[in-house]
């Protein structure tokens, strides 16, 4: 189903979902009191739904409880099943089957996070919400506020750390929210939504799906609380419900707040600063029903030689640089890849070089690593990692040789050495010495540094 465009003036192409987006976002923003009531004919819109599947199928992942691939999709017919999408939604009769439960770990730790697969179907009609709800909130979301929204990232949160140590607030409280995602109350997320939304339409199709439920060996629990967390729809309707919190936030009373998702860290000029901003989050998440996890939530103070703290998988640390130059050294925040995050890679790499893969070659395997190894420094590499990075490539050399070993039924010392001599560029193994490593995500760093020197002499 090809996506249907316009002819605009200077010859370039209006697309229609886009277009759509821009409009309500500029109506929103243009008036912050205005609860939308025309938004369910835009969800079952022809275009938009075959975004919503682009999407979708973007994103791959595993079927419902359905048992329906994306495979089983194409062969049903993409068009066909989203005219019958569309008609379900527009008569009223559209019901989203319960998700199916999966547990996965998380990363460098023995927990398991609960994840909510909902059907092919059901994804694509969240997508198509999202699509259409995103921008009318979007409009009214704080600077504060980083995680799953358009044209804000990770690494920009992060930088917020960077800047606001530079300017002297280095007292650290660092939390999450326990459960975030399972507990926000179904009650208070629709009132939430219906701040900005009046249309009864779209309030009941967010309340059918939010009742769906999730299945769970073989039974299906339909709790009261809890955005399921794998919906598309579900980081939406988190940062929504959150929003209470980073519109109330005083930055001036308790220091600068930087949240992604349910993680938060306020950076703060002192500790009575940051007792007093802990103890603020802990008033607000409990009007909203909800409570940091103890286990993760301190307070911190940044000092050369002292302890650091972990935020979306880095580790930062307060540090001074060497002279150079005749200029004087520099304290700043450094970051590098966190020893969760470490214990993460090194899992994956013992996975894909396992017994149970032996059967392959050892060329495939190498791929396989590859893969991860280009995802994961591109992640870290904008931070101070090139230490870690030539830690991870010893190990990853050392399993690789390993495997040899075991899949020819020979020494590690023949492993080692078919690894070094047995072809020129160790099978193709990518060599993290070469990646360059940036401590500003698309900022020269040193710029800042020496200007800052500069400013000190």
């Amino acid at each position: 189903m090809p996506m249907s465009a316009s002819p605009a003036a200077g010859g370039s192409i209006v697309d229609p979902v886009r277009a759509l987006q821009h409009t309500l976002y500029r109506a929103a923003k243009a008036d912050p009191g205005r609860r939308f009531h025309a938004l369910r004919d835009k969800v079952f819109r022809r275009d938009v739904l075959w975004r919503a599947w682009v999407a979708v199928h973007r994103n791959d992942g595993a079927p419902g409880i359905d048992n329906t691939t994306l495979a089983d999709v194409k062969q049903h017919g993409v068009t066909r099943l989203l005219e019958e999408l569309a008609s379900e939604l527009k008569d009223g009769s559209y019901r989203p089957l319960a998700a199916r439960r999966v547990f996965i770990p998380k990363p460098g730790t023995a927990e398991q996070r609960p994840l909510s697969i909902p059907a092919v179907r059901d994804r694509i009609v969240q997508t198509a919400m999202k699509i259409v709800l995103e921008p009318v909130f979007e409009a009214d979301m704080m600077p504060c506020s980083f995680g799953f929204r358009p044209k804000r990232s990770a690494h920009d949160a992060l930088q917020v750390l960077v800047d606001e140590a530079w300017r002297g607030r280095r007292w650290v409280v660092e939390t999450d929210i326990a459960d975030c995602f399972s507990a926000i109350p179904h009650d208070k997320l629709i009132q939430a939504v219906e701040e900005r939304v009046c249309d009864q339409a779209i309030l009941k199709l967010l309340r059918v799906m939010l009742r769906a439920g999730v299945m769970e060996e073989g039974q299906v629990r339909r709790p009261v609380t809890g955005a399921a967390q794998g919906g598309p729809i579900s980081p939406l309707l988190c940062n929504v419900y959150l929003h209470r919190i980073d519109r109330v936030w005083s930055t001036r009373e308790h220091g600068v707040l930087v949240r992604f998702a349910d993680d938060a860290v306020v950076m703060c000029k002192s500790r009575e600063q940051a007792e007093a901003a802990l103890q603020r989050l802990r008033d607000l998440l409990a009007e909203l029903g909800l409570q940091p996890k103890e286990a993760k939530t301190r307070i911190v103070s940044l000092e050369v030689g002292g302890e650091g703290v972990d935020f979306l998988g880095f580790h930062h640390r307060l540090v001074r640089s060497r002279s150079r130059d005749g200029r004087r050294p520099v304290t700043f925040l450094a970051r590098w890849p966190a020893d969760k995050a470490m214990q993460h890679a090194r899992d994956r790499v013992r996975e894909l070089t396992a017994r149970r893969r032996l059967s392959l070659s050892v060329g495939a395997v190498v791929q396989d690593i590859n893969k991860f190894l280009r995802g994961w420094t591109g992640y870290f590499k904008y931070g101070h990692s090139a230490e870690r990075f030539s830690k991870i490539r010893q190990y990853v050399r050392m399993r690789i040789a390993l495997f040899i070993s075991k899949r020819y039924r020979r020494s590690r010392h023949f492993g080692v050495r078919a690894l070094l001599n047995f072809t020129p560029n160790e099978f193709g193994l990518i060599r993290l010495y070469g990646i360059v490593v940036s401590p500003r995500a698309g900022k020269p760093w040193w710029e800042k540094l020496n200007a800052g020197g500069e400013r000190r002499r």
